[in-house]
């Protein structure tokens, strides 16, 4: 699995090239609605994702995709090896010019994450890590906080594709937060927020809905690093539909789980 990990990362790396070549904002002659509101596709996404699909494809045949920007290419997650990608995780900051976007790859064995790497490539950052092998950034391992939220940073994704459903709900879950957290940070790009848990900047990360090519990495990374992830119910996180993700340190991890599990019953949400 270590050979494996370090061709993720190799293409990762050398994918995030493409994000970096473009323009401060994107030229809107290069975005595409992808339906929801202001849910956009770039022709960088689709390039970056072209480019991880034939590296990885190189670097373990047979392998199936779950990709963002095109779906999945008919195997069932759950079947062999599945590469879950996202080419850009944070592309409203990309077309925008605000620098914080990742490109993120999890690779699933029989639907359980074993490997993954998040790049971030404005920060030079890669975060990284395999199922029992600890989670490092730059090489360097790394661990979540042990600090409450009262004394920590709670990180926070609005849902904005959904916001026309979901706003109360949101709304509710951020003053829940807010009141018990040091502050409330929204980066917009959840990969980046799972890897801000793992390596400490931040003692929790919740979001009421995700997609699983925003967190097949990211979740590896923070449980590696000794962080807890799930739905808001407790239960394992999905690699076959989008549902509700919370993560921290144990002690974080249990007072957001606790604001989540009151928005969870009152507003049914997964």
């Amino acid at each position: 699995m270590k050979d494996i990990t370090e061709k993720i990362i190799k293409a990762v790396r050398e994918a995030a090239g493409i994000m970096l070549a473009a323009p401060d904002r994107c030229p809107d002659g290069l975005i595409h609605d992808k339906g929801g509101t202001f849910n956009y596709v770039t022709e960088y996404d689709v390039a970056v994702q072209r480019y991880l699909e034939k590296e990885l494809s190189a670097a373990l045949p047979g392998a199936a995709f779950l990709a963002e920007e095109e779906g999945e290419d008919g195997r069932t997650v759950g079947d062999g090896y599945t590469f879950v990608i996202d080419p850009i995780d944070g592309t409203s900051n990309f077309i925008h010019g605000f620098r914080l976007s990742a490109v993120s790859v999890g690779l699933l064995y029989n639907g359980r994450a074993v490997s993954g790497a998040v790049y971030l490539p404005y920060t030079d950052e890669m975060f990284y890590a395999e199922l029992g092998g600890g989670a490092y950034l730059n090489g360097k391992r790394i661990h979540v906080n042990r600090l409450s939220t009262e004394n920590a940073l709670t990180l926070f994704g609005t849902t904005p594709y959904m916001r026309d459903t979901m706003c109360d709900a949101v709304t509710e879950l951020f003053r829940g937060l807010f009141m018990t957290s040091v502050d409330v940070r929204r980066c917009g790009a959840a990969a980046a927020d799972l890897c801000f848990v793992a390596c400490g900047r931040a003692a929790a990360f919740c979001e009421m809905l995700l997609s699983p090519w925003d967190y097949a990495a990211g979740a590896l990374i923070v449980a590696e690093a000794g962080g807890v992830v799930s739905r808001f119910d407790g239960s394992p996180l999905s690699y076959t539909e989008k549902c509700t993700v919370v993560a921290g340190n144990p002690a974080a991890y249990a007072q957001v789980s606790a604001i989540c599990g009151k928005i969870r019953d009152k507003y049914s949400v997964n």
